[in-house]
């Protein structure tokens, strides 16, 4: 394909992260010429032979892989570009290093490939002393390096050229004014392009307006290489919305334009099929109006083309399941022959784990990976209060655990319905710009949270219009439907039948699916609970001024990168918590095994007292034997953990629940000394008179005399030293031991936030020494050993943290 003469349009693999498989590349292929797109350049940040070992050659099996992966893409009508980014540590002035760079460039060449690219981004722009004495100046140094190399490879019809300087934001002091660009514009050889990405590293938007000044200092039009969903900046945030921002008439103004896209490969159809549609309308003479390139229409139809790729019963990697190619007809246009090759060797996956196709042997190439998806998701996260008991001691019981891949609820036998997947796509749409879905959420519980005086625990009644109080309970009652919605969304993904999608969109669900958990659970527990009262110095009412309808960028007063506001609707979410700033609290690794279970959390109600009392008198069974019911009282366990508790503050009390009931619970203390005087006053005497009234066995009078020296063992004397900066206390008797260990992690944070919520400024909470598992997971949640606890009957830890 002549590049010099044609737009070029398709993607760039160019992210940082691991790198796509080569069945993926073949897919991806596919995809390319079905939708129109012409050009794909290869240059994964982390293929170690392609930036930091770029001197390395190829050995003879990468060779194979490289030749097969040019030949492969222009068998379908595709331009293959290869990058190398030397800029890193190349000394411009070294023959030496000239050398091994046309010796690594002309291996590539002999291997069938015939465009190049040579990156400079994301450098230092320091010289060594030598190349100081060589070239007049940075720019100088590149373009000749440049020049030579694209004289070397016989001028070839697409060459690229990436500047250190390839947006407007790197521009010094500007595109206008900037001496780098303008030695790139005089010196660089006309043949050459440039690469730009616009005004910022992640534009929002791109007009003719706003490309013509950087074409008159290049003297040639740009290549735009655009980020719009590059996602490797921000690990809690993957984009499926539609390419936007970028009109039509851009084609006369460009070169051509590479999208760059998420890291996850399968989140990329909407995007690149949204991208094909852009460049068709731009590339014909569209003179009516429907037929102009339009987002919303584009990602219509690209919604409904994804749905038939979302049931196609395909392993991570996109191998197809050897037991399913007699129902794959719909799938038969989009997969050749080759992307069911390794399908009848492959068995029943685990979806989620990194390892789950491992490369052949260990190489120094990241390109040679053969399982897709993001490096680090999903991992394994077993070590922190996840305490694997659960899993055989209530499988038998409730079959609660969530199972291994093959078994149970993860076995992929559901599509996706085409409501959920537009869900999917509103909640993670693009870098500026949030779905309507997710435009919701922000919107409900920001005005739920500026307005809960008028349903606070301790507000003027007369001051709450009855209008005002249904206004808020209506609006809450949406925000905690869009919640339940989320939770059934997180559920059919995991349930759904294309394991490869599971496998790259799991870690983003599964994060929104926690921090909506919190959300809920604090949006449900404000009515009737909060104070409106509470200390300017400790509440969270003063803490989130500036939370409005805007996005995070935006309140940073200026037209921010996208990563100047990690998270996304996630990070927003949360920092419209009172525990919002402690990430360590709401980012934590995925499960190694994924879980379709439905979980809720939600305030204590007095029917769930029976249940907890059961439950906590279960795992006391468990863990020391069943008791001698002769002599002790079926209450004696869930008075002596939970009771006081629930009885005297019951307003911090949350419950943990799933399809089958009750799994768990934690109880708060918001003042620890308060609540020792209430105890010593009511609980107490309530306890002797119910367990002096015990009929006495054999040994009745002993056992009622020890069952209440227990009792009052319960509540010892804290220090004041102690209780000053740590006034609120946690129970966790009954804190549930899960696989997904983040549930666990979601229902102590309710907790904090409630706390919080009313001016507490600091919680503690007793440990045995001897569990670890508890000690694990209240230290990665940032708590601290504060107290050693020696008394003649009870010895323990005492672990702190600071709202």
């Amino acid at each position: 394909m002549e590049g010099k003469n044609i737009f070029l349009c398709g993607v760039v693999e160019g992210f940082y992260g691991r790198p796509w498989s080569m069945e993926q590349r073949r897919v991806l292929f596919q995809w390319m010429q079905r939708w129109g797109l012409n050009t794909y350049l290869y240059g994964p940040k982390d293929d170690l032979k392609h930036r930091l070992l770029w001197r390395e050659l190829y050995t003879a099996e990468e060779e194979v892989q490289v030749k097969t992966l040019i030949s492969e893409a222009e068998a379908r009508g595709l331009s293959f570009v290869y990058a190398l980014s030397p800029g890193q540590d190349i000394i411009f002035s070294s023959s030496c290093d000239l050398s091994l760079l046309k010796r690594k460039l002309k291996q590539v060449a002999e291997l069938g490939c015939k465009a190049f690219a040579v990156l400079f981004d994301d450098i230092d722009h320091s010289m060594c002393q030598a190349d100081k004495e060589a070239f007049s100046s940075f720019a100088h140094a590149q373009v000749s390096v440049t020049n030579e190399i694209y004289s070397f490879l016989g001028e070839p019809p697409i060459f690229l050229f990436c500047p250190t300087e390839y947006c407007d934001s790197l521009c010094s002091p500007s595109v206008a004014k900037s001496p780098y660009l303008i030695t790139v514009g005089e010196d660089l050889l006309p043949g050459i392009s440039v690469i730009w990405t616009g005004s910022k590293v992640i534009s929002r938007e791109l007009s003719a307006d706003s490309l013509s000044e950087v074409r008159t200092v290049l003297q040639r039009p740009p290549l735009l290489w655009d980020n719009l969903h590059a996602n490797d900046y921000d690990s809690r945030r993957v984009f499926l919305g539609p390419f936007k921002g970028r009109p039509p008439g851009l084609h006369g103004h460009l070169h051509g334009l590479l999208l760059n896209p998420n890291c996850e490969f399968e989140a990329n159809y909407i995007p690149l099929h949204t991208l094909g549609s852009w460049h068709r309308s731009g590339s014909e003479d569209k003179k009516d109006d429907a037929e102009q390139y339009c987002p919303e229409r584009a990602l219509d139809t690209a919604l409904l083309d994804w749905m038939e790729e979302l049931n196609q019963s395909l392993l991570p990697g996109r191998q197809v399941r050897s037991n399913d190619h007699k129902s794959s007809k719909a799938s038969s246009k989009s997969q050749s022959s080759e992307s069911a090759t390794d399908g009848s060797k492959t068995a029943d996956p685990k979806p989620t784990k990194t390892s789950s196709e491992p490369p052949k042997k260990e190489d120094t190439t990241a390109h040679l990976s053969s399982s897709g998806g993001k490096q680090e998701s999903p991992t394994p996260v077993y070590s922190n209060g996840d305490q694997a008991s659960r899993a055989d001691t209530q499988a038998s019981t409730r079959s609660l655990v969530e199972k291994p891949q093959g078994r149970g609820l993860v076995t992929g036998k559901n599509p996706l319905s085409e409501s959920q997947v537009r869900l999917l796509v509103g909640l993670h749409y693009l870098p500026h710009e949030y779905g309507p879905a997710a435009k919701s959420l922000l919107q409900d519980l920001t005005w739920l949270k500026a307005n809960c005086q008028c349903v606070s625990a301790n507000g003027n009644k007369k001051k709450a219009l009855p209008q005002k109080v249904e206004e808020w309970r209506s609006r809450a009652a949406q925000f905690l439907a869009s919640c339940d919605q989320m939770a059934l969304l997180h559920e059919g993904v995991v349930n759904s039948v294309n394991r490869a999608v599971l496998y790259d969109l799991y870690p983003y669900v599964w994060d929104l699916r926690n921090t909506l958990l919190v959300a809920r659970a604090f949006v449900s527990w404000l009515e009737g609970r909060i104070l409106s009262d509470s200390s300017s110095s400790g509440s969270w009412k003063n803490c989130f001024h500036w939370c409005g309808t805007t996005s995070g960028s935006e309140l940073l007063g200026v037209e921010a990168e996208p990563w100047a506001f990690k998270g996304g609707l996630c990070g927003e979410m949360q920092l419209l918590l009172p525990m919002g700033t402690s990430t360590e609290l709401f980012i934590h690794p995925p499960p190694l095994f994924p879980s379709a279970r439905l979980y809720n959390i939600r305030p204590f109600h007095n029917k769930d007292k029976m249940e907890l009392y059961r439950m906590v008198r279960q795992l006391q069974q468990r863990s020391q034997g069943p008791p001698d019911l002769s002599v002790i009282h079926p209450d004696f366990f869930g008075d002596r953990c939970l009771g006081a508790a629930l009885a005297l503050c019951p307003e911090y009390s949350f419950v943990l629940e799933d399809e089958l009931g009750v799994c768990g619970c934690v109880l708060g203390i918001q003042d620890v000394r308060h609540f020792a005087k209430r105890w010593q006053a009511s609980w107490l005497p309530a306890m002797r008179d119910k367990y002096s009234s015990q009929a006495p066995g054999s040994s009745g009078h002993t056992s009622t005399k020890e069952t209440l020296q227990c009792l009052q063992e319960e509540q010892p004397d804290y220090p004041d030293s102690l209780l000053y900066h740590f006034p609120s206390q946690l129970r966790l008797d009954a804190l549930p031991e899960l696989v997904d260990c983040s549930v666990s992690r979601s229902l102590l944070t309710a907790l904090l936030t409630a706390l919080k919520a009313n001016g507490s400024r600091g919680v503690f909470c007793e440990v045995q020494p001897m569990d670890q598992l508890r000690m694990e997971f209240l230290t990665k949640l940032g708590f601290l050993e504060i107290l050693r606890v020696e008394a003649s009957a009870r010895e323990g830890l005492v672990l702190g943290r600071l709202l």
